[in-house]
């Protein structure tokens, strides 16, 4: 059966497009959107992840508006927020940022919410939020400024990249693992099949 029905990723994420392309997906076009992340004033955790990845696709879906080639394509929006509580923590740019979000995650549990959005050929929005909890170990001195070094924190929700160096930090998980790389596959599959993305029939293709 011939693919027909084209899919726009909205994030320039190489672990989003990795993690599509486990699933046998190869979005025809990466859009990435820069928008304000600042979580409102009081805003939860998971309706902050739900906003952003509904920000996200309705910005994708304006930036694609009167232009035939991607008429009646599907787009896929995501956002991923890490919390202890209902602290929020950043995506640091900066080594002081991630250092305080280590030493607050050592020895605790937290959350790990990605809000994804589906926006249909016939520009319906379908959301879902997933949630996994996750444990780390009581993390050393040494531990945090080796992994300060790596570099691999950065841009990272949570000041962590679990499919790196610190997914050794990781005593106990509780949900999807590819929620916390960004991009839950097995809830993110099920909406496109169920939406009418030739999921299968790309299967058959690859």
């Amino acid at each position: 059966m011939a693919v027909t029905k084209k899919l726009i990723l909205a994030s320039g994420s190489p672990r989003r497009v990795e993690l599509l392309a486990q699933a046998g997906i190869e979005p025809a076009r990466l859009l990435p959107m820069d928008l304000d992340e600042t979580p409102k004033r009081s805003e939860h955790p998971r309706s902050l992840a739900r906003r952003l990845s509904a920000e996200k696709a309705r910005a994708a879906l304006s930036a694609i508006k009167g232009d035939p080639a991607w008429e009646g394509s599907f787009i896929l929006a995501a956002d991923t927020v890490v919390c202890v509580g209902r602290r929020i923590l950043p995506k640091p740019d900066l080594v002081s940022e991630a250092s305080s979000a280590l030493h607050l995650l050592s020895g605790r549990s937290h959350r790990v919410y990605t809000g994804i959005c589906l926006v249909t050929p016939d520009r319906t929005l379908r959301q879902k939020v997933i949630d996994t909890k996750v444990r780390f170990k009581r993390l050393s001195g040494r531990d945090i400024e080796s992994y300060l070094a790596s570099g691999q924190w950065r841009g990272k929700a949570g000041g962590y990249a679990i499919q790196g160096i610190a997914g050794s930090f990781v005593v106990k998980l509780v949900g999807s693992y590819t929620n916390v790389v960004g991009l839950p596959l097995h809830e993110t599959v099920n909406l496109l099949v169920g939406e009418g993305y030739d999921v299968h029939d790309r299967w058959l293709e690859g």
